[in-house]
């Protein structure tokens, strides 16, 4: 064979050698029955539901979504918490460090050069050919590494990593609507304990007036002292009651500062009372927009990381193929050193072998194979398993909204029947018709109908919220 024959065959192989093959499996994105509408949303007669497989697109843009309600101040909270919040910046952290991470991979794709240049002493043996003999050789070389991707164990890990920096980029998106929804819900709760602030002031300004007026009829005689007892005590109710909502809305407002970013010392929010929010969000969405959540995202990111790593750890079943040389310049005069005469270079590596195989090693690979699969498996039951309860969230926020609204128009109702009911006790005690004990009951009664209604209020806010949040941070119409 001659020796243009022998380059050739040589030539072929090391390409063949080079181009490699993969041995991981191709990944699929698990699929997943989704329903095509929501439970809540009115299905025609015989109408079918429809199925579909799931594709996070938690990339496309939500905008500003708290601005449906409408408050300067929530945006401004918002702004802030976007700006200085802690664990926010911990999220962007952790995502710098996946991307880091993939470029280390991504880096295993090309050869490592090095050069370097020093002495080295040597003594021979007394025993050896050159008799005991010292000497001091300089070495100024350039060096070559790279690992011929063979079988895909360099395109794996790359493939995974890049997967993580996905997963990561997901989770800093699930950390900011988390942060988002928390301030929304934790502003709407300070306004709720707001409006029952300002509710118990009323109460107790009505009720101190009241004990005024009875503690002036007995000093007159028209009336016995247990009335005045009586309404005494109320009052002091209403103002425990105030004193407690008080405490509420400290702890809230602490707990928002803290989502901004600051001090608790530091935040102050000026009080205000939570009018009644209503808005329509449409009860026949389509499912498709559950693909917008982030968590989602995340959690399909980690299958197909989990999918490469079993390419990664079946690839450690086949050979590995190393390509080392150096060229440079070795002299025992530092002077001659860089004469050409002075050339040296190897092509292989300095100790070992190129090619390595390996045979045995107790099952070690195996299990690393079976470890990967294992976790592919998990991965896969944590997707499936994030996919429902995003249904679920989305099925909750439709019905509470739902529920919540006839609730509220319920209490309405109860709310100013107590109220006329108060009104004509009062009449009727001023008549003597009936004792105190009596009008003392329906002013109780107002209060605590007044109550549930300003809690359903809240309610009805911190739904709103978590159902915008269960969407995936907000929704269009078409």
């Amino acid at each position: 064979m001659s020796n243009t024959l022998r380059l050739a065959g040589a030539s072929g192989l090391l390409a063949i050698l080079l181009t490699g093959c993969a041995v991981g499996p191709e990944y699929r994105r698990p699929s997943i029955e989704v329903p095509a509408a929501f439970k809540e949303a009115h299905q025609a007669a015989g109408e079918t539901l429809q199925w579909k497989q799931a594709q996070p697109a938690d990339e496309l843009e939500r905008g500003h979504w708290w601005s449906v309600f409408q408050d300067p101040t929530l945006d401004a909270l918002e702004k802030q918490a976007m700006q200085a919040n802690q664990n926010l910046r911990a999220a962007a952290a952790r995502v710098r460090q996946a991307r880091a991470l993939r470029q280390g991979a991504g880096a295993d794709r090309y050869p490592e050069l090095t050069v370097g240049m020093g002495p080295t002493r040597q003594r021979t043996s007394d025993a050896g050919p050159q008799g005991g003999s010292t000497a001091t050789a300089w070495r100024a070389q350039a060096g070559i590494s790279y690992e011929a991707d063979l079988f895909g164990r360099v395109a794996s890990h790359l493939d995974a990593a890049s997967a993580d920096a996905q997963q990561a980029q997901a989770l800093y998106q699930s950390v900011m609507l988390a942060l988002q929804a928390d301030v929304a819900q934790a502003y709407f709760t300070i306004r709720q304990l707001d409006a029952e602030s300002m509710l118990y002031a009323h109460t107790v300004s009505l009720r101190r007036a009241g004990l005024d007026l009875l503690e002036t009829r007995f000093h007159e005689g028209d009336i016995t002292e247990l009335d005045v007892t009586r309404a005494r005590s109320e009052l002091a109710s209403a103002q425990s009651q105030a004193l407690e909502a008080a405490r509420q809305r400290a702890a809230a407002e602490h707990g928002l500062a803290l989502l901004l970013g600051r001090a608790p010392s530091e935040f102050t929010l000026a009080a205000q009372e939570l009018h009644r929010i209503s808005i329509d969000i449409p009860a026949g969405l389509p499912s498709s927009l559950l693909e917008r959540r982030p968590d989602i995202a995340a959690a399909e990111r980690a299958v197909a990381a989990a999918n490469a790593r079993i390419g990664e750890a079946r690839a450690a079943f086949f050979p590995q193929l190393i390509l080392t040389g150096a060229f440079g310049y070795e002299s025992t005069d530092l002077g001659d050193l860089l004469r050409w005469s002075s050339r040296s270079f190897i092509l292989g590596p300095l100790a070992g072998t190129m090619l390595s195989l390996p045979l045995f090693d107790g099952g070690r690979r195996q299990s690393r194979v079976d470890q990967a699969r294992a976790r592919y498996e998990e991965d896969v039951a944590l997707y499936r398993q994030s996919v429902l309860q995003a249904f679920k969230e989305v099925e909750d926020g439709l019905s509470a909204l739902r529920l919540l609204d006839e609730q509220s128009k319920t209490q309405d109702v109860a709310a100013a029947s107590a109220s006329r009911a108060a009104e004509l006790s009062k009449a009727q005690y001023d008549a003597g018709s009936i004792s105190y004990l009596e009008v003392i009951d329906a002013d109780r009664e107002v209060l605590r109908h007044r109550q549930t209604g300003v809690r359903l209020d809240g309610l009805r806010a911190q739904a709103t919220v978590q159902l915008i949040r269960a969407l995936g941070g907000g929704w269009s119409q078409s």
